[in-house]
């Protein structure tokens, strides 16, 4: 028997057997809501309320400032909007809604991770913290050290122009690390592998001593990072055990979709060991390095995307993300005018805070 029906593009059976894009999601850490972004929820979001009164009702309880509040201000303060306590859950507030937004009919989300803080927020978006147990957690880790920052963060790359990794650099910048740690009272650590730059975290003598001894790059290497504490070192270990009795096992649960982690550990759906996953959350991850490069990695090779999508506000992972897969040429990319010429084509990375980029995201 013969047929006669005509497939067109308009067809429903076409749109039904059309191929979703598998992707990964990338949530953003701290210092990702910056004066560009002042404004943000307004812009993008002012149908998700359901979300942001969630998260303003919750923060109203504790007598803090609402996110909408932040967004909607007037100027953009940096001593206001960088403060731990105000941008953990303004930053929540803005990936969790692009999540929201993000076309599910033209993507398929086969995993989550996220840089530093976006660890909290990967755990949201997956499922294995629920909305209100998300706010809690995100908001009592923001707002620890409300009565003093505890030690700081300095970024340094180790990166040529084309954006390849100079492994003698790198090495020739652990030693300093090293002699650093040598000097009296002196404690600095790797805090975060961010694609072709290392984040350190220390005390201000430490970072201090490093800082002497790291070559001025770009004339603006090494730079402290702006209210941001020695995350991921053992100087976090007393914010480690309060969170512990603050934020019990029983607020997690299983994620709904694949996460990995800061050591580029994956934790399934199916076979996920919630105590374990609260022990890395408050325990691990809090005072050990933050591999953020290694879940890229695992992203990549694990998932094989079609596409990486970095949740706003800002884009400032887009460069980590990318140096990341140049140092294992994915997609046979070997430089920055490579990958520059590959987004311009066929972008890879999406990111939603930059508006081109997110209008090929959203619905």
């Amino acid at each position: 028997m013969s047929s006669s029906i005509k497939n067109t593009d308009k067809s429903p059976v076409k749109a039904m057997n059309k191929k979703k894009q598998r992707v990964v999601i990338i949530c953003p850490g701290r210092g990702t809501y910056n004066k560009e972004e002042l404004g943000y929820l307004q812009r993008f979001h002012s149908d998700k309320t359901e979300i942001v009164s969630l998260i303003d009702d919750f923060r109203d309880s504790q007598g803090q400032m609402k996110v909408s509040e932040l967004d909607g201000m007037e100027n953009y303060s940096m001593p206001t909007h960088t403060a731990g306590e105000n941008a953990s859950a303004l930053i929540y507030a803005c990936a969790l809604s692009d999540y929201q937004a993000i076309n599910k009919d033209e993507f398929d989300i086969v995993a989550v991770t996220g840089n530093s803080m976006g660890w909290y927020i990967a755990l949201a978006v997956a499922g294995a913290l629920k909305p209100k147990q998300a706010i809690k957690l995100i908001n009592t880790m923001g707002s620890m050290m409300t009565k003093g920052v505890i030690g700081g963060q300095m970024i340094y790359p180790i990166i040529n122009d084309e954006w390849n990794i100079e492994r003698e650099q790198e090495h020739q910048v652990m030693q300093w690390l090293a002699q650093a740690n040598q000097q009296r009272d002196c404690e600095v650590y790797v805090s975060i592998n961010l694609g072709g730059y290392i984040v350190f975290g220390g005390n201000k003598a430490g970072l201090k001593a490093l800082e002497a001894l790291l070559p001025v790059v770009q004339d603006r290497y090494p730079m402290n990072l702006f209210n941001h504490a020695a995350f991921h070192t053992p100087l976090l270990s007393d914010v480690s055990k309060r969170a512990v009795e603050l934020l019990p096992a029983q607020l997690f649960n299983a994620p709904e979709i694949p996460l990995i982690d800061g050591l580029g550990k994956v934790w399934q759906p199916y076979s996920c060991d919630v105590e374990q996953l609260h022990n890395y959350t408050l325990k691990t991850q809090v005072v050990e390095p933050y591999n953020f490069s290694k879940a890229i990695e695992v992203a990549i090779k694990e998932f094989a995307p079609d596409k990486l999508i970095i949740l706003g506000p800002g884009a400032t992972l887009g460069g980590a993300v990318a140096q990341s897969l140049i140092s294992h040429h994915w997609l046979n990319l070997q430089s920055k005018a490579n990958f520059i010429a590959q987004q311009k084509e066929n972008p890879f990375i999406l990111a939603m805070g930059l508006l081109e980029q997110r209008k090929k995201v959203v619905l």
